[in-house]
């Protein structure tokens, strides 16, 4: 295939790789660096569109596990723990507080059959755990869980964005 054909090819499928781009990054300009592509490394007789997506969902991973792997720092102890940085610098502004304290108002509104185990999903116990816990099938966990989002969704319509 030649340049030409390669880049012609290419243009007819623009407007589904910047889809499909936006899909994975949901940042426009992230995705618009992504839909470039490695034509000497494509070889002729394949799929082009196959192989164009497929480089495309590769180089995406490739750079997330960069980038994860970038903001990750070794911890000197003898047991050496991989640890996450957090990106935000722990700034807390007074809107967000505002909007937390309304939060956790409308959480303590909840009954006790919603609010327990909510709070508990929330502090990183597992189903699994909560239903033992509480003594409850984890179905049950799961269900009080969304249906408490949904509660919670409904009582702070006006923080939704």
């Amino acid at each position: 295939m030649t340049q030409y054909e390669f880049n012609n090819s290419l243009l007819e499928m623009k407007s589904n790789l910047q889809r499909f781009a936006m899909s994975l990054t949901s940042d426009r300009d992230t995705a618009l660096d992504l839909v470039h592509t490695y034509k000497d490394k494509f070889v002729d007789y394949t799929n082009l569109k196959a192989w164009v997506f497929t480089i495309m969902k590769n180089t995406f991973i490739n750079n997330y596990r960069r980038n994860v792997k970038e903001n990750t720092i070794i911890d000197g102890t003898q047991d050496l723990y991989y640890i996450n940085q957090p990106h935000d610098k722990g700034f807390i502004s007074p809107e967000s507080s505002f909007s937390e304290s309304e939060i956790e108002k409308a959480i303590d509104s909840l009954s006790d059959e919603f609010r327990i185990p909510f709070r508990m999903h929330v502090d990183g116990f597992k189903y699994k755990e909560i239903a033992d816990e509480l003594g409850l099938k984890i179905g049950t966990v799961k269900s009080r869980i969304f249906f408490t989002r949904q509660k919670l969704m409904l009582i702070l319509k006006d923080y939704v964005r």
